[in-house]
């Protein structure tokens, strides 16, 4: 196959990013948009010795019983979503079937993996959304970015994004063009508004966050005139002037209002910093939590060590159940947000750590730390070796493993089966919708 060569190509299943593969001569060729037991003339865009990229030229013929009419302007050229041009049940079903595959083709693991946990109603679940600035500087744009590109898609009315967060970014986009702020543009390096991260709670209340290339925001009076009749309570700014992809550095600057934002989980109130994660979905986070406790089944004498702890959600959401928790986080503000957390609620039989999970777990099981139950919810890319080798270490009676990422969970199972921990449950969460996303929950035990 070569670049530009057009055929009529029918899909067989979904991608991991819910895009249609065709097969031509033996190699997968994945086309966006495409839905299985379609077929469409398929016009190759990028090829590959083992695999090839292609784009739709024609209607697909016959289309498929899940394909609908996207309900969003900005589908599919803004990148936030893979999935609105079909039903809801069909990307659950596909998000199950990736999860599936991933055990079996990565680890070797024959996992019996449920129906995925969806919403009711999927709409308005994000309650944080990041918007980079684009667009020039007389007529500036906030968005996402288009599919593998730094080419900014102007987004005015995220379907996913929690009420007030679009009109927020629409009032902060207007004092943009009212004041001549102009947006950076990473070619030159200039301007000023990197990006507009907007943190909503259940009440309607938001923290909003400028990533700026530089130390101050001009007209600030007037900024906060126009957010704080939207619900803002708590403005930001953090200097990122690093030539790189990184939304948000380490300098921050408080601006206006409260310096945290607080959310509730099931009954528990959370104070979060801006650094702070927190799950961005709160419906689905209760559903994904108790999943986690359930696989957990804790006793009043077991001791939880719970790793990536971040404001501390999960340790405080489990800490009633045992004896004891232990949270490991590496962000300093999150452990002083889970903390306050902690004695907000009144939750005193736990306590928290600040270090990277891959030194300070080890050093503490080296010291005697021998936890009934560990529960890890790290990043994207997984866990550490080291924090795989210290978990075995500690051998826990019970491992619960919470993933964003099914190949890299996958690839740890297969090393916690090494370590003599076998896949136990799957659970899987639809966190993200109409993404390619799935949160995934695992009991491991020996």
């Amino acid at each position: 196959m070569k670049k530009n060569e057009c055929f009529p190509l029918a899909a067989e299943r979904l991608g991991a990013d819910l895009e249609g593969v065709c097969i031509r001569d033996g190699m997968p060729v994945f086309v966006p948009g495409m839905l299985p037991g379609e077929t469409a003339a398929v016009r190759i865009v990028k090829a590959e010795k083992r695999y090839a990229f292609g784009r739709m030229e024609s209607a697909p013929e016959p289309a498929s019983p899940d394909r609908r009419v996207p309900d969003c302007a900005s589908y599919p050229r803004c990148g936030g979503c893979a999935g609105r041009h079909m039903s809801y049940e069909a990307t659950l079903a596909a998000k199950r079937q990736q999860v599936e595959d991933c055990f079996r083709r990565i680890a070797g693991i024959e996992a019996d993996v449920p129906p995925v946990l969806g919403m009711e109603n999927p709409a308005g679940y994000r309650n944080k959304t990041s918007l980079p600035a684009g667009g020039t500087d007389e007529d500036p744009v906030l968005g996402f970015y288009a599919p593998r590109s730094h080419a900014v898609i102007p987004a005015p009315a995220c379907p996913n994004a929690m009420p007030p967060a679009n009109e927020i970014a629409a009032a902060f986009l207007a004092w943009m063009k009212m004041f001549h702020v102009k947006p950076y543009r990473e070619e030159a390096r200039s301007g000023l508004i990197r990006h507009l991260v907007i943190r909503v709670n259940r009440k309607g209340e938001s923290m909003v966050t400028v990533a700026a290339n530089g130390a101050s925001l001009p007209h600030i009076k007037e900024l906060t005139g126009a957010l704080v009749p939207l619900g803002t309570v708590s403005l930001w700014l953090n200097k990122n002037r690093a030539d790189t992809n990184v939304i948000l550095s380490d300098t921050w600057h408080h601006i206006y209002g409260k310096e945290t934002l607080t959310d509730t989980l099931f009954d528990l109130r959370f104070e979060l910093s801006p650094a702070s994660f927190f799950q961005v979905n709160p419906v689905q986070t209760e559903k994904l939590y108790r999943t986690a406790a359930d696989f957990a089944g804790l006793k009043p004498t077991d001791l939880l060590c719970d790793v990536y702890c971040g404001a501390g959600t999960i340790t405080l959401t489990m800490a009633r159940h045992c004896r004891e928790a232990v949270g490991i986080e590496i962000v300093p503000a999150a452990v002083e947000n889970a903390k306050r957390n902690a004695e907000n609620n009144g939750i005193r039989n736990v306590s928290f750590r600040a270090g990277k999970a891959e030194e300070l777990l080890p050093r503490m099981v080296e010291g005697g730390l021998r936890p009934d139950v560990i529960v890890v919810d790290p990043p994207r890319k997984g866990l550490d070796p080291a924090v795989v080798r210290a978990m075995a270490q500690a051998s826990p009676d019970r491992l619960v493993y919470v993933s964003c990422n099914p190949a890299t969970l996958a690839r740890d199972a297969g090393l916690l089966k090494e370590e003599g921990y076998l896949v136990r449950k799957v659970q899987p969460v639809d966190m993200f919708c109409w993404t390619s996303g799935v949160e995934t929950v695992v009991l491991f035990t020996r």
